[in-house]
């Protein structure tokens, strides 16, 4: 596994494609590591001639680890949030979109298009928000500006996610209750069998886990506040990407994301949640391929809220 050193701290990153291709960084969410984006996804994207770079994000997968900081505890965490308490953290997404900046610079990419998915897509949305001129498009997906006024997840995911794993010393244990919320989290209309669900954790497991890098990573996303200000001041060519079912991030956070970026698209596909199920895979890489070559029919958000 290559590893960079950048922004004081060791990345581990995976490429695919011609490197002499566009390039396109992927950018993954909370806990999940560079192997969560869908093989056919990443070898989609690199068939339609992207150098596609991923990466795990600080404190998870085999990137460095923020162990010294402590585990924080997880409902003091969502209470602080709720209610805008300042929250004391060992980094903020401004220094996540550093550690992406610093892996371009790494691999010597001038200018990239960025995809980000949930807490990828804020980390995402800084990026190109702080430094628009090494970002050639912006897509985010499932993802949100912050705003505490926003909806949160259902009360279902809320029950499985507050709920920790019967076993939470047993493996077996912690492998069902990360099922369990995948599940919960998930497209209902395009559903993953508990099979695969439970292959994919398996293999995440024996690569890495860090429960207490999911939890900072957690604090970081509260401590960072609301992007409303930053995304209005945006100038890059913003693609938003969210499922009208989504459970845990409801599509209000897509809909707020994409009225805070001048001229941004918003596409909202049915039946999705917070996944990128295999059903789905050929869209979202059509979808991301348009945007990147500027190939997206202009419509104002105003008509795009009028379809749904």
């Amino acid at each position: 596994m290559p590893i960079a050193k950048a922004n004081g701290i060791e990345i581990a990153y995976q490429t695919a494609g011609d490197p002499r291709g566009t390039p396109l960084l992927l950018i993954m969410g909370l806990g999940m590591q560079l192997t969560a984006w869908p093989h056919d996804f990443v070898e989609g994207l690199a068939e339609l001639g992207f150098y596609v770079i991923r990466f795990d994000n600080r404190d998870c997968g085999l990137s460095t680890k923020f162990d010294a900081a402590g585990t924080p505890s997880l409902f003091f965490t969502w209470l602080k949030s709720r209610i805008g308490w300042r929250m004391g953290a060992p980094y903020l997404l401004d220094d996540m979109a550093d550690d992406a900046l610093g892996l371009l610079d790494w691999l010597r990419v001038p200018q990239a298009h960025v995809v980000g998915a949930s807490m990828g897509g804020m980390i995402a949305q800084v990026l190109a928000a702080r430094h628009p001129e090494r970002v050639l498009s912006l897509t985010s997906m499932m993802s949100t500006t912050g705003r505490r006024s926003l909806p949160g997840p259902g009360r279902a995911v809320r029950e499985v996610l507050m709920r920790a794993p019967r076993h939470a010393i047993n493996r077996r244990g912690v492998l069902d209750h990360t099922v369990e919320v995948l599940q919960a989290i998930g497209s209902p209309a395009y559903p993953t069998a508990e099979p695969v669900l439970r292959r994919r954790v398996a293999m995440s497991f024996e690569r890495n886990v860090c429960p207490a890098g999911v939890l900072r990573q957690l604090v970081a996303i509260g401590a960072s506040g609301e992007r409303c200000a930053l995304l209005q001041g945006l100038r890059v060519r913003t693609l938003v990407i969210h499922g009208a079912a989504d459970p845990l991030v409801p599509l209000e956070h897509g809909i707020d994301t994409a009225s805070q970026v001048e001229g941004a698209q918003l596409e909202v596909i049915e039946g999705m949640g917070h996944d990128i199920p295999a059903a789905l895979v050929e869209r979202l890489v059509a979808l991301i391929d348009a945007h990147a070559h500027g190939k997206m029919m202009f419509d104002p958000i105003v008509h795009l809220f009028e379809k749904q």
